[in-house]
């Protein structure tokens, strides 16, 4: 009898744990204009009801849920606390994670790390990871495609996640859109009958969770004055065949009206725009407004090309950063400073202080470094 009830036990937790969902990987975004919230995100092997159990200790002893059965999760926490950490679990059906962590913001110094075209590189993150930063942006190109081989769709950002695992769950991930993040079939060497590219980026707009329209998005640290503003701008050549890959970007388009929108009249302090476009190429576009719309920032970041770049015109910075930077290069004609080495950008801000720009190698180098004043 005792071997009976004991079997009969074994059989019901057995079906139970096979039941429920397994937790495959997870990281961390802002959907909120501001960093007062952050949410964590997380996929499982079946659907399943999502959790969060959050606090300043191991001990946790808050918790956010959600009923709704899902294989992708997104539950939104509060961080209402600075210069702490945070730790959480998450948990769907009877499946818990470990507890995990992440850095509150800070009061004294704001570290934000650029890096782009991770679709096409292998990186070792070790110099970045040690740079201990409280925000990882993009540039564009976080994949190289969406229609390989089992990494069809949303599974290629799934790879990604999984490329990293602790980097993303304990660091907060804002990425940018580039053509590579919608190319939902082969580009091939001229215009196909369908389209290349989803322009309205749904797998990477399901996958991520980020501020307003997630295509475009804009996030502000005010306790440094610092700004970061999202662009979708790619193969800008290509608009109105089936190679177009982003959003329309002229005169009369819903994307220059919002920038337009969120620069004038300029912001004090720190306004940084990520895009994936060759500068040199969009500050020229409509009569050069775009490039007047920069310099009311700033600085400029891109992922277009694979290489290292600082270039300077009238006195403004624009940035190129790869994390393959071994590739073809795109010079700006105002090229200042132009590497080819695997590289990020690191910015550091303190309140009503310049902000620093390092261009930095995966080797560990400081290749370039600038101070900014704020506006």
């Amino acid at each position: 009898m005792k071997c009976l009830v004991t079997c009969l036990l074994l059989v019901v937790c057995t079906a139970t744990a096979a039941e429920s969902p397994a937790i495959q990987r997870i990281w961390l975004g802002f959907q909120r204009e501001q960093p007062t919230h952050v949410t964590v995100s997380w996929e499982t092997d079946r659907p399943g009801d999502s959790e969060v159990s959050f606090g300043t200790t191991a001990e946790l002893g808050a918790a956010l849920s959600k009923s709704e059965q899902v294989t992708l999760h997104h539950i939104e926490i509060p961080i209402p606390q600075k210069d702490v950490t945070y730790h959480y679990q998450v948990r769907s059906g009877a499946l818990k994670s470990a507890v995990h962590h992440f850095k509150a913001m800070p009061t004294d110094e704001l570290r934000v790390a650029v890096v782009a075209d991770w679709g096409y590189a292998k990186p070792d993150l070790a110099a970045l990871i040690k740079d201990d930063v409280h925000v990882l942006m993009t540039a564009g190109d976080n994949v190289s495609d969406l229609h390989q081989k089992g990494r069809e769709g949303a599974k290629a950002f799934s790879t990604l996640i999984d490329s990293q695992p602790e980097l993303f769950r304990g660091t907060i991930f804002m990425p940018v859109l580039g053509n590579h993040d919608r190319e939902i079939r082969p580009r091939g060497p001229k215009p196909p009958a369908e389209a290349v590219y989803d322009v309205e980026a749904k797998a990477y707009r399901d996958f991520f969770v980020l501020p307003g329209d997630e295509w475009k998005w804009e996030i502000a640290f005010p306790g440094f004055d610092a700004r970061f503003i999202a662009l979708d701008l790619e193969h800008i050549q290509d608009m109105g065949t089936t190679w177009q890959t982003g959003h329309p970007f002229d005169a009369a388009s819903e994307q220059l009206a919002w920038y337009r929108r969120q620069m004038e009249p300029p912001h004090p302090g720190h306004t940084v725009t990520l895009h994936n476009e060759r500068s040199a190429t969009m500050r020229g576009q409509l009569k050069g407004e775009w490039g007047r719309l920069f310099r009311l920032g700033s600085a400029v970041i891109t992922g277009f090309g694979y290489f290292a770049e600082r270039a300077v015109v009238d006195g403004f910075p624009y940035y190129n950063t790869a994390l393959k930077g071994d590739g073809d290069r795109y010079p700006d004609p105002k090229s200042a400073f132009l590497a080819s080495e695997h590289n990020y950008v690191l910015l550091t801000f303190k309140s009503k202080s310049p902000m620093r720009i390092e261009v930095r190698s995966l080797a560990g180098k400081v290749l370039d470094t600038h101070d900014y004043p704020p506006r």
